[in-house]
């Protein structure tokens, strides 16, 4: 049996990091497992399924993700990159909910 082909067109990088996925009525704390220019993929504590589109944070780096969901499987889910804008400091309006789950998820 041969090994699975990735079909990234850019190299990921394993991140390991601590996320909150937050959409309408949705606040979970996930695995950030890798990443790329284009896209990543979390690992959550259950299975959910998940809005077609959330706000990822990244709490070590201090920034949200606006991402839509490529794929979930089991645990795991994959996302695809919209945007990002950092969570220090004055944010838009459409990014308050993801500010405000930021400090609580012990962000500075």
């Amino acid at each position: 049996m041969s090994p699975p082909v990735d079909r990234r067109f850019e190299p990921r990088a394993a991140v390991s990091g601590r996320g909150v996925v937050v959409a309408p009525g949705l606040e979970l704390p996930c695995l950030i497992v890798d990443a790329s220019a284009s896209g990543l993929r979390i690992r959550l504590d259950r299975k959910l399924a998940l809005p077609p589109v959330v706000q990822l944070i990244d709490v070590a780096q201090g920034v949200v993700i606006e991402a839509e969901v490529a794929w979930s499987k089991g645990h795991e889910a994959g996302f695809r990159r919209r945007g990002q804008a950092s969570l220090r400091g004055l944010v838009p309006s459409r990014l308050a909910a993801a500010r405000a789950a930021y400090l609580r998820a012990g962000g500075r």
